[in-house]
């Protein structure tokens, strides 16, 4: 028998705040000059706290119907895919152009430096189906907007959105919609 406890289990959990903050990498100048950059592998690398950022990032989710969740790469396939566990839904990864194999539908959006695009599979989400887009970290938003985008441009309906980490002096929760986003951190 192990004492090990299990990874996903509904409840509060006091300290899990205080703990991901203490596992959190800050990497100056990553990618580029001027960004402090926050490292969560670390947070990853602990399978106790994994779990218990997986538990807690699905629990606002739990009861409202997801039957799919839309990961953002990459970290956002890290989270998101046991998220969807989690939730007893489907998983579908929304990639850079050019990652996946099947049919795709494509978003652009704009960055600070130029523009990017996210595909999904034109059968990952569809009509009916009600889904929750997670990442690691929202800055802008423009990450998120484009995958709801996506999400709606095949029929489907976003539900929520899932970060680890909000930036919070960054306009990304006023652009996907405050009252969707939950965050485990906000900095």
């Amino acid at each position: 028998m192990s004492n090990t406890p299990p990874l996903f289990v509904p409840g509060h959990d006091s300290n899990l705040v205080e703990d991901v903050k203490a596992r959190i990498r800050d990497v100056q100048d990553f990618p580029k000059p001027g960004i402090l950059f926050k490292d969560v592998t670390p947070v990853l690398a602990d399978p106790h706290l994994f779990g218990r950022v997986v538990n807690a990032m699905a629990a606002p989710f739990r009861g409202r119907h997801i039957n799919k969740v839309v990961g953002v790469e990459a970290r956002g396939f890290i989270l998101g895919a046991p998220i969807a566990l989690a939730l007893h839904a489907g998983f579908a990864p929304a990639r850079k152009p050019g990652k996946l194999p099947y049919k795709t539908v494509t978003e652009r959006y704009a960055l600070e430096y130029g523009d990017d695009g996210l595909q999904l599979h034109e059968d990952a989400v569809g009509r009916g189906d009600r889904v929750l887009i997670v990442d690691d970290l929202l800055a802008t938003g423009g990450t998120g907007e484009a995958t709801a985008r996506l999400v709606t441009k095949l029929g489907a309906e976003v539900v929520g959105f899932s970060v680890l980490i909000s930036l919070d002096f960054l306009p990304g929760r006023e652009r996907l919609g405050r009252e969707k986003v939950c965050a485990l951190l906000s900095y």
